[in-house]
């Protein structure tokens, strides 16, 4: 298995190709998004939980700050989401996993996220780039 396609190891990509048998199934993904960025998130939706900004009157925990920013990315860059009936009859909203999430749509949420600070006033430490 090869994971990350570089110029050293792309001839050895295709000798396998070239080699393998009728029927095997060949992946080629974008990278998904990275550990930093993962941990940039979830620092971002931290500082807001503690800044103490109200969403529909109420403070909201790191992990609904999740769910909130990243149902709102969603929309904001056409991806959409789903409310359905949950199995006990609440409402829940399907939305894209962030784990699967590719570096480029990561970076996209992140500024998503520091655009909503900005608007909203939250100040954010600064973190660097990712």
């Amino acid at each position: 298995m090869i994971t990350t396609i570089t110029p050293q190891n792309r001839p050895r990509l295709i000798r396998m190709i070239e080699q393998a048998a009728d029927g095997y199934i060949i992946t080629l993904d974008e990278p998904t998004r990275s550990l930093a960025q993962n941990a940039l998130f979830h620092d971002l939706c931290s500082e807001i939980a503690k800044s103490g900004f109200k969403w529909m009157g109420k403070a909201r925990t790191a992990a609904e700050w999740k769910v909130l920013l990243v149902s709102g990315h969603g929309q904001a860059t056409g991806q959409g989401s789903e409310v359905v009936a949950g199995l006990e009859g609440e409402l829940v909203n399907i939305r894209e996993p962030t784990s699967r999430m590719t570096v480029k749509r990561a970076n996209s949420l992140i500024e998503y996220v520091e655009a909503f600070c900005a608007v909203n006033e939250i100040k954010l430490p600064y973190y660097g780039d990712q």
